[in-house]
């Protein structure tokens, strides 16, 4: 008898307090981990994360079964939390765990410097495809913000000051994002969906665990 087929969970990601927003629409395997929707959001929003520690990110949702938020992250990125938290391993649990059309936002906060935010909405549970090619990403708005431009605030400071060819800065910061392989001029309502490339979902022994590490 074949194995039955994970159903896919469809999800919005909206990068917090942005206007417009800047979002994206991706469809993953139910049996995934927090590890591969971790990746899959790098790889959807544009961040530079999903093949390494360019910076820390954590999941922060409300756990079912105890009705407290857990922290759902790597190691790396768990400091110090009140009794209220408990710290997950990412790779050692799947969002079906966690995830469900009564249970369906969670936080993802991706570099503690800039502090983005991220809201992780299931928007609904669907039937699996035979042959789908998963994760993929079928919407979305806006393009990514630069890395390390300073969160929110930094962002529109930057989108200012690139608009404005003679704001004292704005040479400066259009070789800057040149150099960040961005167009000029620079692009921000620009985003394509056929453009996400998934790639390195497994990242075996990234963080000093293995892929084939016992999944709940």
């Amino acid at each position: 008898m074949a194995a039955q087929m994970p159903n896919i969970y469809q999800f919005k990601i909206t990068l917090k307090r942005t206007k417009p927003k800047i979002w994206r629409r991706i469809q993953v395997l139910e049996d995934s981990t927090f590890r591969n929707l971790h990746v899959a959001i790098q790889h959807a929003m544009g961040w530079s994360s999903a093949e390494g520690n360019y910076h820390l990110h954590q999941f922060e949702m409300l756990n079912p079964e105890t009705l407290k938020k857990d922290i759902i992250g790597i190691p790396e990125s768990y400091s110090a939390y009140d009794d209220d938290f408990s710290f997950i391993n990412e790779k050692k649990v799947k969002i079906a765990k966690y995830y469900s059309l009564t249970n369906k936002k969670a936080n993802y906060e991706y570099d503690f410097g800039d502090g983005w935010q991220h809201e992780i909405l299931l928007e609904k549970i669907l039937p699996a495809v035979a042959n789908g090619i998963y994760p993929k990403c079928i919407a979305g708005r806006r393009a990514c913000p630069p890395e390390d431009c300073g969160g929110v605030r930094g962002y529109e400071e930057l989108l200012e000051i690139v608009a404005d060819p003679n704001h004292e800065e704005h040479n400066e910061r259009m070789e800057w994002l040149e150099m960040l392989g961005y167009s000029n001029p620079f692009k921000p309502e620009v985003f394509d969906p056929k453009s996400v490339l998934f790639e390195s979902i497994g990242l075996a022994g990234m963080f000093g665990y293995d892929d084939d590490e016992d999944s709940e």
